[in-house]
């Protein structure tokens, strides 16, 4: 079914508001079993899936290869803690745009310095205060959203009639995607400048 214009901006942006800020409050605080952590994060994250009837948010193979990949410390007697929970939360957000590598690499000193550590600023520390400045910038994420769809709507003026809606999708999806990628260039360019500085190779 084709969405009128107007709603489908409207949809998207509703989208943006259902995408739920995970509080380390709302964590448990003992540690947890695998099931466990995979029905936390299902129940937390189902609305931001694509498919949220098919697609998984978290399932315990992706779990075992995070850890195989450096990308997660290992379970304590098969329990997993806060802090683990905090990190898979990076690692959901981070996959869909960066390496296994990338991640491995921005996350390792995070889980190094701060996973499990003892003190005021810990792992906790550093996830409030990222994800709050994330939080503060979704209103503006959805002005920029909808300056984007008002501008692709004044494109292809002399389409034949029958393709102009379709075209103006098509811009609107060319804007956000080159948007995309350009912030993508940037996180690649910042990871890049951190391998640099760490004097390390990549793997």
């Amino acid at each position: 079914m084709t969405i009128d214009g107007n709603d489908l901006l409207n949809s998207i942006l509703a989208s943006l508001d259902r995408i739920e800020y995970i509080s380390p409050e709302d964590i448990p605080n003992i540690d947890l079993y695998m099931d466990q952590i995979t029905t936390f994060m299902d129940s937390r994250l189902r609305s931001s899936v694509r498919n949220p009837e098919e697609d998984k948010v978290l399932t315990k193979t992706m779990i075992n290869n995070y850890a195989k990949n450096d990308l997660l410390p290992p379970p304590v007697k098969k329990k997993y803690s806060k802090e683990h929970v905090l990190l898979l939360i990076f690692i959901y957000y981070y996959k869909g745009i960066m390496s296994i590598n990338d991640i491995q690499t921005l996350l390792g000193p995070i889980t190094d310095y701060f996973f499990h550590k003892d003190g005021e600023f810990n792992l906790e520390s550093v996830y409030r205060e990222a994800f709050g400045m994330v939080e503060k910038q979704r209103q503006a994420l959805k002005e920029d959203v909808t300056e984007k769809f008002k501008v692709a709507q004044e494109t292809f003026q002399d389409a034949p009639e029958e393709h102009a809606d379709f075209l103006r999708k098509f811009a609107f999806i060319c804007t956000l995607g080159f948007d995309v990628y350009l912030k993508k260039l940037m996180i690649e360019k910042i990871l890049d400048d951190i391998y640099g500085s760490k004097g390390t190779d990549r793997k």
